[in-house]
């Protein structure tokens, strides 16, 4: 069984990160600091999330949230839960204006799916499901289906620790080796070759990768990789 592992940010949904993050803080801020008074609410976030990029063995990114959380500002987060959801129900759709699919990313994803290869959302898992299955509707790919998407509540690491290549890959019950991780960060998404993934970099320079390129170009790749591998 062969598998692909998508990013989303940048490599399937065009954005640019640093101002959807910028965004999405501003939202977080104005519409849930009401709900922690006497807390500073985004530096907290930020520091709790900076805990779900450690490693934390035993533990969802979501559990190492919620215990960052508490130890920082002494709230238990498991309180709080449905102005969180309401948040990602009502706002967060809101900040997908001016974003898009990126070119050649439908059609990457049909040819992985017509040559019977798993397909992995392998997003950093620092977002609850619901964000994340937003941010798929924005790339116009919330029709297809998918074997795994990665998020916080069903992941223990984030890229580019090992851990999070490997349960991926267990997810969608593909050996390393007989992966395809697809992405544009050269840390992040590139640390998949430090365990035998294959790597296809979106864009071009230096990164550490197998082959670089665009997204035009993955289903010519799968395919000569179905035939010849």
């Amino acid at each position: 069984m062969r598998g692909v592992l998508f990013d989303l940010d940048g490599t399937l949904l065009d954005v640019e990160l640093r101002e959807f993050l910028g965004r999405y803080f501003h939202a977080l801020d104005e519409t849930l600091s009401p709900h922690f008074p006497g807390i500073d609410l985004v530096p907290s976030v930020l520091a709790a999330t900076d805990a779900m990029q450690r490693a934390h063995l035993g533990a969802t990114n979501q559990e190492t949230l919620v215990r960052a959380f508490l130890d920082r500002t002494g709230i238990d987060l498991n309180g709080h839960w449905p102005v969180f959801d309401a948040f990602y129900r009502d706002i967060f759709p809101t900040l997908g204006v001016g974003y898009g699919p990126v070119d050649g990313a439908r059609e990457a994803i049909l040819a992985a799916r017509e040559l019977g290869w798993k397909v992995a959302i392998a997003t950093q898992p620092i977002f609850p499901r619901a964000a994340i299955e937003h941010r798929l509707a924005w790339a116009g790919l919330s029709d297809l289906e998918f074997d795994v998407v990665t998020s916080y509540e069903s992941m223990g690491a984030c890229k580019p620790d090992p851990m999070y290549f490997h349960q991926v890959c267990a997810q969608i019950g593909c050996a390393p080796a007989d992966c395809l991780m697809v992405g544009d960060d050269p840390e992040t998404d590139m640390g998949a070759r430090g365990v035998r993934i294959r790597t296809f970099f979106v864009g071009t320079g230096s990164a550490q990768a197998d082959g670089c390129g665009t997204m035009r170009d993955v289903p010519a790749l799968l395919r000569y990789l179905d035939a010849n591998d």
